[in-house]
């Protein structure tokens, strides 16, 4: 096995034991990188200096003293919305080709404290607003498109080109793309982890988290990330708890919430039948099954969409005056539209933002679920190009819309919500399954699906692209 090929919790153990170098390591990962990186297209830039310089002070430190955690050494991508220091953060936009960050993100310093080390920074759809990644092209196959906008980080992950990403989630960002490239995406509670220095693209739902190879590896990620950062308005101080699942399978006391509306309308047989397969699986590790009736679904997308496109376009405001060209044509369309959307709706979308949350949050009481499992997209991969997909019953819909309409629910509520493999579709492509918790309920999650993860049904699937 090449070194560019282990988890991050195989690396992390392998670095410790000393067996395997960061320099090793990175250099492994810089050479995938190479190798790969003509055909998928994940990164904006490769910084393989910063990474080199970053791998020998790792190695110095850990032969001073030992590593000081498990993702130390260990070589991370970050969305090109999150800054670091003199490098550049283009928003894959020809808008801010030429901004570079003057300091750190909050994620990236406590990435830095912690020893990792950043080998470049992946595409995004333009500014994160869109689910396709146009320059980026699926792990398993180049002509899917990858999911966006978190598209780059998760092919990078998934093509073994970092070993682990960070990605951001508006309406579904990190697990779209994380379910049509067969890798892990966590999107955290609303608040968990800050986003000072990470790129906008609307402040009351955007989330950042990690794209990894297992859940495991998401949990080592994550505990680095939280706490509390008072620069930015929304981040909260983290409850106590250990984020990373015990070694068990055993699921049992664990109540899942299996959905009889919503999640399983307008969704293509066979996502449909591996996620079914899946639920049953954490039924047979012990987990007790409830049926859920999802409340005030007809309102979900209508106060997203409310609440992002509003937001959008007053960040975006001034450059979109200044220089409109350079904005993508399906960016600039969006921004535009935002223009128009009146302060009554806007804070009646806030309005119902309040009461869905609050029904959501009712519903988890009442029926005492703990995670609710659902399939995280409807379909698979499309063709590169492809707009819109059409459902049995004769309905159209865009393949944005049908990409965010079951990710959108938990950066509505705010609650955490993880995407995991659970199999292949007859193309070879890879289907998703998302588990969403209560707010905080990050173990909860987690522990689900690293016992389904445990069970091999999908861990050890690898793109052949």
């Amino acid at each position: 096995m090449e070194p560019y090929e282990l988890t991050l919790a195989g690396a992390a153990e392998a670095v410790r034991a000393r067996r395997l170098s960061p320099v090793e390591l990175v250099e492994s990962v810089l050479d995938r990188i190479e190798q790969v990186q003509p055909r998928l297209g994940a990164y904006v830039s490769v910084t393989a200096d910063r990474a080199r310089r970053s791998a020998r002070r790792a190695a110095e430190e850990i032969a001073a003293g030992g590593a000081t955690g498990p993702l130390h050494g260990i070589p991370a991508g970050l969305k090109d919305l999150i800054d670091v220091a003199g490098t550049a953060t283009s928003a894959s936009s020809r808008v801010r080709v030429d901004h570079r960050a003057r300091a750190d993100s909050t994620v990236a310093a406590r990435l830095s404290a912690a020893g990792a080390v950043f080998v470049g920074k992946t595409h995004t759809h333009e500014f994160a607003y869109g689910l396709t990644t146009p320059q980026t092209a699926n792990a398993w196959d180049r002509s899917r498109v990858a999911g966006g906008s978190s598209g780059g980080s998760a092919v990078a992950v998934a093509a073994r080109a970092a070993t682990f990403a960070l990605g951001t989630d508006t309406g579904g960002s990190i697990r779209v793309p994380a379910s049509l490239n067969g890798v892990v995406g966590l999107k955290p509670t609303y608040g968990l982890v800050p986003r000072h220095g990470v790129t906008s693209l609307s402040w009351s739902l955007d989330h950042v988290g990690p794209i990894t190879r297992t859940v495991e590896d998401a949990a080592l990620v994550l505990a680095s990330l939280v706490g509390h950062d008072p620069r930015d308005p929304a981040s909260v101080a983290p409850p106590p708890g250990d984020y990373r699942p015990g070694p068990g399978t055993d699921l049992t006391g664990l109540r899942v919430g299996v959905p009889g509306n919503y999640y399983f309308d307008h969704v293509h047989p066979d996502v449909e039948a591996a996620v079914r397969g899946a639920i049953a699986r954490l039924e047979a590790l012990g987990a007790r099954l409830v049926d859920v009736e999802i409340p005030m679904t007809r309102y979900i997308r209508a106060t997203q969409w409310g609440l992002m496109v509003p937001e959008a376009s007053a960040y975006h405001e001034r450059t979109l005056r200044a220089v409109p060209d350079l904005y993508s044509a399906d960016v600039r369309v969006l921004l535009e539209a935002g223009e128009l959307v009146t302060a009554g709706d806007y804070l009646r979308a806030q309005r119902a933002r309040t009461l869905v949350r609050r029904a959501w949050l009712d519903m988890m009481d009442m029926d005492a679920v703990d995670v609710i499992a659902a399939p995280t997209v409807p379909m698979t991969a499309v063709d590169a190009g492809q707009t819109a997909v059409t459902w049995g019953d004769g309905t159209v819909e865009s393949v944005s819309d049908a990409y965010v309409r079951l990710s959108a629910p938990a950066n509505v509520t705010g609650v955490p919500s993880l995407t995991v493999p659970v199999g292949l579709d007859p193309h070879g492509l890879p289907i998703g399954m998302q588990l969403m918790g209560r707010p905080f309920g990050e173990a909860a999650v987690l522990r689900a699906g690293h016992a389904y993860e445990r069970t091999g049904t999908a861990r050890d699937l690898v793109p052949a692209a």
